[in-house]
């Protein structure tokens, strides 16, 4: 019996100093991770790997055939009118064929250029609060935060961009003479498709896409963490 007595007295005691060893050491963990990403800017880290994307890739596709000769990015002919491709084609016009394909890539190219800043000024909006949850995301999860937060406005001022190229690379006049030719041939339906949307919607689509291979790089290739904020930041990542 008074075993038994001793034993309920002594339970308690362990209890409690079990139950505040865990609070003691949970402490020292939540102090530890605090101290570990209060002493990095999580926030410019991501914003410094968006800009290393858009310097590094995006910029490649400002350059000649940097849409055309890109697979992963270049624009071919709108999906209603890939009929008209075949039928140009059989018709022997392989040649104008191509000559669109290559106006709508060289717009894009052109577009870009005069966009990029745009991109650039976008990354800035990216909170300490956003930056957390996106540092543990996926492999493309800053980009999609940017995809995301930004295509609307983007595509506003990207869109009149994009109708002047395609009129300074002459893609205007080339498109028109393949729907004008096109709709020649008898017993077709007539086609009329909106190019400056297209371009400018697979610019866009582009662009995020280069800016990804940036993102996946720096996650997972510790060469490409070029500076000490990347390899601070992404340190974190890593322990995920």
């Amino acid at each position: 019996m008074k075993k038994a007595l001793l034993l309920l007295l002594i339970l308690p005691a362990i209890s409690h100093a079990q139950f505040k060893d865990i609070i003691t050491k949970t402490t020292e963990k939540i102090t530890t991770i605090t101290k570990t990403t209060g002493s990095v800017d999580i926030a410019a880290g991501l914003k410094e790997a968006l800009n290393k994307g858009i310097t590094e890739q995006v910029s490649k596709l400002t350059a000649t055939d940097g849409f055309y000769k890109n697979e992963a990015v270049k624009i071919l002919m709108p999906e209603e009118l890939a009929k008209v491709d075949r039928t140009l084609r059989k018709m022997g016009m392989s040649k104008l064929a191509d000559e669109g394909i290559l106006a709508l890539n060289r717009a894009a190219e052109d577009a870009v250029k005069e966009a990029t800043p745009i991109f650039v000024n976008a990354i800035k909006n990216i909170t300490i609060t956003d930056a957390k949850s996106i540092l543990l995301g996926n492999d493309n999860a800053a980009t999609v935060y940017l995809q995301s937060s930004t295509s609307t406005a983007l595509y506003a001022k990207f869109s009149p961009v994009v109708q002047q190229s395609i009129g300074k690379v002459g893609a205007d006049v080339v498109w028109s003479t393949i729907i004008k030719q096109y709709n020649t041939i008898p017993f077709v339906t007539k086609v009329n498709p909106d190019v400056t949307d297209y371009v400018t919607n697979k610019a866009l689509d582009g662009v995020f896409k280069m800016i990804t291979v940036e993102e996946k790089n720096i996650r997972t290739d510790l060469n490409a963490r070029t500076s000490d904020v990347l390899k601070k930041v992404f340190a974190l990542q890593d322990k995920k």
